[in-house]
């Protein structure tokens, strides 16, 4: 485990030289007639290598290069075709078979069902190809290609296979790296299938693409996308609001704030696809059922979990820590946005604001008062005084954690909050379970599946500290013969309720107690982009998204036409980008380190 998490650990620092013949190459390079959209970011590429990258940005600009079997439709998020164009699976839900379209990839060779085999394969028999997106492939017994025809069996039915995350890659370009773990392929133009491929990358400073145009839909609308990385998230808004960029996401209250009132800027307020939640530590095992760290005996109990989310009130929470820009979480974690796999609960299974009831289940359970008004376990031999594990350098999670110990202080509980740097975390919360109460939370793709799975027995770490990313050390048969049995309905109906089961398994077992869903809080300068479109269309999101439809879509007023950045062939948004741009692990908690066999897609 340490060597993996040095390892991304190097991927993730690295000091910044901008010197001064790059920023003159920049500013020398024509950009004349170009339409160009430039996005601010404030986490940058950890690997342009596909089966290595696990950030948010990374796996964002992988989205827009390479093509998928399916993508998210644009209007209703469920699966449709992509380098698929057509599929069927056979009645035992164990083989699917995939026609994969004539189309060509960005070098103009044609794109067949052995390039979809080959990337299949590398991940099943690679072990550093696994380290993006291992789980999405632990199911599958065999994949063969024949002609455009592509076969993939399973060794049981998942009915999420039409979901599949793994980027298809050329084989002719990629069968010649002999040593995956150490591949950046930086080597350019790449060779892409979707609407963009990567020209050039200065690491921790930017990326450019251009529009391909062998894309199978169509060339997209603008000629070129740059990505800018920035060192906080102050630094990118401004450099919006000065126009050297025309799009920046992922914003907190703060930020967005700051371009609200803004006349030349788009404030993009839509539900967000995050739900934030408190892992708590209820007694961590291995995957042997070995005890794990030190977490506190108390919060075994489940009446002390469900005790302290009766002590949260989340209304507060969402109006004075995120400014209104969010919603109290009455169910899961599955956000609202996706209506179909969506659970909230009602009746007597809903947890309310109610410190008296929270008292009163607490008394009952055996855990009293002492003279300081701090409780004890019932046998007095501990008081329960919790740590509270969040990030350095996050104001709203600073902010949260005041909140919180003035609400356990009502019902007796000490909080004292612990604030630890991006790799400490993920260590002490995903491996070695050093802690009690933990800030999490999970950018949920349109099939929830994977932010379920890392609820698993399995996702636990083994003996010696490896594992496929766990988000709360869970393991339970309910839950675990539920995730079974969605895994086998094929029926979309009638596996969204079995979903809303193991949703409710985690809201009334509590290993997590949801706080609320995060509002999508975006900008973008409305006197350079002329469209763009959201995914989902009907109030969607934008850099967030689940797809590259947005980026694919947008469009921009013509060179000369009057606006910001992408007049008069100025490289201004690149350059401020090179000066300011360094990565701060930590901001955010952007390293996705904790998920180091998993899908890596939206988890931060």
């Amino acid at each position: 485990m340490r060597k993996w998490l040095a390892r991304l650990a190097a991927l993730g620092v690295a000091l910044l030289v901008a010197g001064q013949g790059t920023t003159t190459a920049l500013a020398q390079e024509p950009t004349a007639g170009k339409k160009i959209v430039r996005v601010g970011a404030t986490q940058s590429m950890d690997s342009m290598n596909p089966f290595l990258a696990v950030r948010l940005v990374s796996t964002s600009i992988h989205r827009w290069m390479y093509g998928f079997l399916t993508v998210p439709d644009s209007k209703t998020l469920e699966p449709s075709a992509d380098l698929a164009e057509s599929w069927e699976a056979s009645e035992d839900g164990r083989t699917w078979t995939f026609q994969i379209r004539e189309a060509k990839w960005s070098d103009g060779k044609p794109i067949t069902a052995e390039d979809a085999a080959w990337t299949f394969n590398k991940i099943m028999t690679d072990e550093a190809a696994k380290t993006a997106n291992g789980p999405a492939v632990e199911n599958f017994e065999s994949v063969t290609a024949n002609g455009q025809e592509l076969t993939i069996k399973l060794k049981e039915p998942q009915a999420s296979m039409l979901e599949n995350p793994v980027p298809i890659v050329p084989k002719h370009v990629w069968e010649s790296v002999t040593d995956m773990a150490n591949h950046d392929a930086e080597t350019y133009p790449t060779v892409s299938s979707g609407p963009y491929f990567a020209v050039e990358h200065k690491k921790d400073q930017y990326v450019k693409l251009q529009a391909n145009p062998n894309y199978w839909r169509g060339k997209a609308k603008i000629d070129e996308l740059q990505v800018i990385f920035y060192d906080n998230p102050q630094a990118a808004i401004a450099a919006l609001q000065k126009g050297e960029i025309d799009l920046i996401g992922r914003l907190d209250p703060p930020e967005f704030k700051a371009i609200q009132n803004d006349p030349n800027i788009e404030a993009w307020n839509t539900d967000g696809r995050r739900a934030s939640y408190l892992q708590i530590n209820h007694g961590a095992t291995t995957t042997d059922d070995k005890p794990l760290g030190d977490g506190h005996p108390a919060l075994k109990d489940v009446k002390v979990r469900q005790a302290l989310h009766h002590a949260i009130d989340k209304q507060k929470l969402v109006d004075e820590v995120w400014d209104g820009l969010a919603k109290p979480s009455d169910g899961s974690i599955v956000p609202p946005m996706y209506q179909d796999f969506f659970w909230e609960a009602t009746g007597d299974t809903k947890v309310t604001y109610d410190p008296a009831r929270a008292n009163q289940i607490l008394d009952e359970a055996g855990y009293k008062k002492g003279p300081d008004g701090v409780r004890t376990m019932p046998d007095g031999d501990r008081k329960l005084e919790f740590r509270f594990s969040i990030h350095t350098d996050t104001p709203l999670e600073d902010k949260l954690a005041e909140y919180l110990t003035g609400f356990f202080k009502e019902i007796g509980i000490t909080l004292t909050t612990k604030k630890l740097d991006s790799s400490k975390f993920t260590e002490e919360t995903g491996y070695t379970g050093l802690f009690d109460i933990a800030i999490s939370g999970w950018s949920v793709n349109p099939d929830p599946e994977e932010v379920l799975a890392t609820h698993l027995c399995s996702r636990r770490p083994t003996k010696d500290g490896e594992g496929g990313g766990t988000e709360s050390f869970y393991c339970d048969e309910t839950f675990e013969k539920l995730y079974r049995d969605q895994q086998k309905e094929l029926d979309r109906p009638e596996r969204a309720e079995i979903i809303k089961q193991m949703q409710e398994r985690l809201y009334t077992d509590a290993p997590v107690i949801a706080l609320y869903y995060t509002n999508d809080l975006e900008g973008y300068r409305k006197d350079r982009i002329t469209s763009i479109t959201p995914i989902p269309e009907d109030k969607g999101l934008l850099y967030g998204g689940s797809g590259y439809w947005p980026f694919y879509t947008v469009d921009v007023k013509a060179p000369g036409a009057g606006g910001g950045s992408g007049d008069g062939g100025s490289n201004t948004g690149v350059i401020a980008g090179i000066v300011g741009a360094v990565v701060v692990i930590g901001v955010g908690a952007f390293l996705l380190s904790r998920r180091r066999k998993s899908v890596a897609d939206e988890r931060e």
